[in-house]
């Protein structure tokens, strides 16, 4: 299993801090990843992701590498860590949520998902078997199950179904992942991931079905789809106390900086979402005193820097008004220093999660916290 090793735990909340380790390094919670979809984070290179952002794991995505550049040219590159040179531990979704969100263009099936690309049109099929494979030849750290990920809104009888489904490919991604090998020297690591929609049932009888089969760890998928926020953090709430205690928990796909503070609250460990730098490539940066639109013409001649208490690279070397210069010139440039500094903020922002769950005042710098940092400027 991948277990979490639990250094602290906060009195008045869920809130926990550890570690777990796989075979390219030790990963401290709670954690946020940086998401690279296709092998790269985007507009940010490899050495300013270690060095400067922090960042201690990376997800990629299983749907896009199949597709580009494939499994041929992993396998012989000796797997994703050498071909995108990062030796750090990475993650891969499985890519159901990607299959998901074509709507018209997949067709699901008790067996797996018929899917067009979005690339070129071509008709491809994964099934929960092909889908592990595809993974050992990505040689990622930890690997998710295929899963369907139920839209919002959907009625009862749809969600259980979506359940159903969820539950049978798991059994065959388990015999998948334990009849094969690595293809690479490191061990992999295999989540399952906890579906059920806005149903607490269902979400209960999701993990029972997954806890019989023992996965490594487990994720909570099907949430930030368009749900109330308080519901949501209902679900997590409801959640989160049927997941084994030693296990890593992985919150997929949340989401703002606040919302990962208060689901961190509820328990959770793990987070990831597209939305720092895809915020950074519309020109809004997420800083200690709320969000800033850097095309707004009031940082015109404004010298100061983006994030006064922030310490990132961009921070350190450029101010509001050069930024917004790089932004209406539509420099290259701005897309670098703003996705340089969203992602250094949700690092630092679980950083200092962890220490204050350690120091034993989480809850009262998490509520100060988050309404500070929702402030929209």
């Amino acid at each position: 299993m991948l277990k979490l090793n639990i250094e602290s735990r906060d009195r008045k909340t869920d809130a926990r801090a550890g570690w777990f380790e796989t075979d390219h390094g030790k990963v401290e919670t709670p954690i946020f990843m940086p998401v690279g979809t296709q092998g790269t984070v985007k507009a940010v290179n490899q050495n300013i992701l270690e060095e400067e952002i922090k960042a201690q794991i990376v997800l990629s995505n299983t749907y896009h590498l199949y597709l580009r550049p494939g499994t041929e040219i992993l396998e012989s590159a000796g797997g994703l860590h050498k071909f995108m040179n990062w030796n750090k531990p990475i993650l891969t979704d499985s890519g159901g949520y990607q299959i998901f969100s074509l709507s018209e263009l997949r067709k699901l099936k008790s067996d797996g998902v018929e899917f067009r690309s979005h690339l070129d049109g071509s008709k491809h099929f994964f099934t929960p078997e092909k889908v592990i494979q595809i993974q050992r030849s990505i040689g990622s750290d930890i690997m998710m199950v295929l899963d369907e990920c139920a839209p919002y809104p959907c009625d009862y009888d749809y969600a259980k179904k979506s359940v159903e489904l969820t539950s049978n490919w798991a059994v065959l991604n388990k015999e998948a992942f334990v009849n094969s090998k690595p293809l690479y020297d490191h061990k992999q690591y295999q989540l399952g991931i906890i579906q059920g929609s806005i149903y607490k049932d269902l979400r209960e009888k999701s993990v029972s079905d997954l806890l019989k089969l023992d996965f490594d760890s487990y994720a909570i998928g099907g949430l930030a789809v368009g749900e109330p926020i308080d519901q949501m953090y209902e679900l997590i709430d409801f959640t989160t106390d049927l997941i084994p205690d030693e296990r890593p928990r992985y919150l997929m796909g949340v989401g703002r900086p606040e919302n990962i503070l208060e689901s961190i609250a509820l328990g959770i460990d793990m987070f990831d979402c597209v939305m720092p730098t895809r915020n950074a490539r519309n020109a809004n940066l997420f800083t200690w005193s709320g969000t800033l639109s850097m095309r707004n013409a009031k940082y015109k001649d404004d010298f100061s820097p983006p994030d006064v208490k922030c310490n990132c690279y961009t921070c350190r070397n450029f101010s509001r008004a050069y930024l917004r210069h790089l932004f209406i010139a539509e420099e290259i440039l701005a897309l670098e220093l703003a996705s340089i500094h969203n992602l250094f903020f949700y690092l630092q922002l679980v950083t200092d999660a962890r220490k204050h769950i350690i120091d034993g005042d989480f809850l009262e710098w998490k509520n100060k916290t988050v309404k500070e940092i929702s402030i929209k400027n």
